[in-house]
């Protein structure tokens, strides 16, 4: 549909002919973020407006719908950070973000406006009851001071678990935890590192300009103010690693000189990146290297976890970092990997230990945070690794008597991931509860929190998800329909990997003291 008589420059927006999930022909709008000129036709770079950008892609002329065509307006334009300007569209997941703040700020925030009823501290006690009510949903939840009793029933239905939710309960996904990144800045002396956008309730789009305190902690999220036309574009084609080949998702800061190669070559086991197949061949000569650097502190069947220090092994951590990013979108990479573990979980067979996935965590967390970046490779996606990451997570959080929490903003799948576990481990303890002397069983929302090592606001966010939580004749109870417990049992059948606490070989270190660095 393109008229060679229009120009089409950058910053234009047009229907984009595309496949759906169906293989349907679907026309969604479109930025042009780059033009390129090949032999006999000219190409174009397009970021899909409201999806994510994973799914940008260079275009051919005859895809284009010229007679919808918008030409950029100036004042649309953002200016950069070297004050040229720019283009930007409408970004669905800065507005994905902010509301999922809003929604974690009321979960973890008793409410300001009128309170409802609650009877004298007992503790948050959860009981269960045969009864079939309807109840009334609750806006939010007391806080830890103010703990209030709940019941759970076992309704037959409650027609406010609507099918959506229902699905993405019990969808499979596996895990990307992604993030957005910084192109990475050398390391400096000391330990100090910019400011990389902190928790959720932190400002991402000040605009006073003035920059936020530096921190010590090794925070990987970004503030996205890196965003130029460079990072928004991925830049690799393909990546062969092993037995795969991988089409990256998003831009990843590797040698200029390597981006236009057509494959981008990576041992499996050091990371290391070639820019040829013959250069590759004759790395694998010298490398011997057949799994992960580091100490193995988990093993059972194929399945092995590797703890590497960022800091001992800092060439295959920045390695690691960077094919995580071609994969993860809301991260800050460092070359500074010092303050961070890298926990890599492999599959074993006779030619060594293959990577599966890896999440990262800091040494040191003020703010409980038990996971940085986490991902499972994409031909691995979908098979349970992902959970089996998010398990493994909170298995060492027990070992050190900690809750923990992701490290915030979740991707869309790492958000799906991360409620399947939430809820499937959350269910888990509920349905196993036995009532004592034909009473109501009762547990405590501390108390699952202690179980699970999930953190409190995660379990609370969860049951409000879940749609569990009613109050009912002065009291939090906690409605379990036929719907949720059928769910979950299709759920757990198909749950195959698990860990096992018996084969984890784990002693966590003081960080504190930072001779251990």
């Amino acid at each position: 549909m393109a008229d060679s008589s229009i120009e089409i420059v950058e910053g234009c927006r047009l229907p984009v002919l595309r496949k759906n999930q169906e293989n349907e022909d679907e026309w969604p709008l479109a930025e042009i973020l780059s033009v390129k000129d090949i032999p006999g036709r000219k190409l174009y770079y397009v970021h899909y407006i409201d999806f994510n950008k994973r799914l940008d892609e260079w275009v051919t002329p005859d895809r284009l719908d010229l007679k919808k065509l918008q030409f950029p307006k100036k004042e649309a334009k953002t200016p950069t950070k070297n004050g040229l300007p720019g283009s930007r569209p409408s970004s669905p997941e800065r507005d994905v973000r902010k509301s999922l703040d809003l929604n974690i700020q009321s979960a973890s925030a008793p409410s300001r406006g009128k309170t409802l009823p609650t009877p004298k501290r007992k503790a948050e006690s959860v009981s269960l009851a045969a009864q079939v009510t309807a109840a009334t949903p609750v806006p939010s939840l007391p806080s830890s001071a103010e703990a209030s009793q709940a019941s759970v029933y076992p309704a037959m239905r409650d027609p406010s678990f609507s099918s959506k939710s229902r699905e993405e309960h019990e969808q499979l996904t596996s895990l990307t935890t992604n993030g957005t990144t910084r192109r990475l800045i050398p390391s400096q002396p000391g330990r100090k590192r910019k400011n990389c956008g902190g928790t959720d309730e932190d400002s991402q789009d000040s605009s006073d300009g003035i920059p936020s305190a530096p921190r010590m902690t090794g925070s990987l999220v970004s503030d996205r103010s890196h965003d130029d036309i460079v990072t928004r574009m991925k830049n690799i084609d393909c990546i062969e690693l092993g037995r795969h080949r991988l089409k990256p998702w998003y831009f990843s800061p590797y040698p200029q000189e390597l981006t236009t190669l057509p494959i981008l070559y990576l041992c499996e086991f050091c990371l290391k990146y070639l820019k040829s197949l013959k250069c590759l061949q004759r790395h694998l000569t010298k490398c011997n290297l057949r799994h992960p650097p580091g100490n193995e502190i988990y093993r059972k069947g194929t399945i092995s976890f590797f703890e590497i220090d960022g800091r001992k092994n800092k060439t295959y951590s920045q390695n690691l970092c960077l094919l995580a990013k071609c994969f993860l979108d809301h991260k800050t990479l460092y070359y500074d990997t010092d303050p961070f573990l890298f926990y890599v979980m492999t599959e074993y067979d006779s030619k060594g230990f293959h990577i599966v996935g890896y999440f990262s965590k800091e040494k040191e967390s003020t703010e409980d945070y038990n996971v940085a970046c986490i991902l499972t490779l994409p031909p691995y996606q979908r098979r349970g690794y992902g959970k089996l990451l998010i398990e493994f997570s909170y298995e060492l959080s027990k070992v050190e008597g900690k809750t923990g929490t992701p490290e915030k903003p979740l991707s869309d799948l790492g958000l799906l991931s991360y409620r399947s576990y939430w809820s499937q481990t959350i269910l888990e303890i509920l349905m196993n509860l036995k009532s004592e002397n034909g009473e109501r069983p009762q547990i405590t929302i501390n108390e699952i929190s202690e179980i699970t090592s999930v953190k409190k606001e995660d379990v609370i966010s969860t049951l409000q998800y879940l749609n569990l939580i009613n109050y009912y004749k002065g009291q939090y109870i906690l409605t379990l329909s036929e719907d949720i417990v059928e769910g979950h049992e299709r759920a757990m059948q198909k749950r195959h990997l698990r860990i096992d606490p018996k084969c984890l070989h784990f002693t966590p270190k003081d960080w504190s003291k930072r001779g251990k660095w």
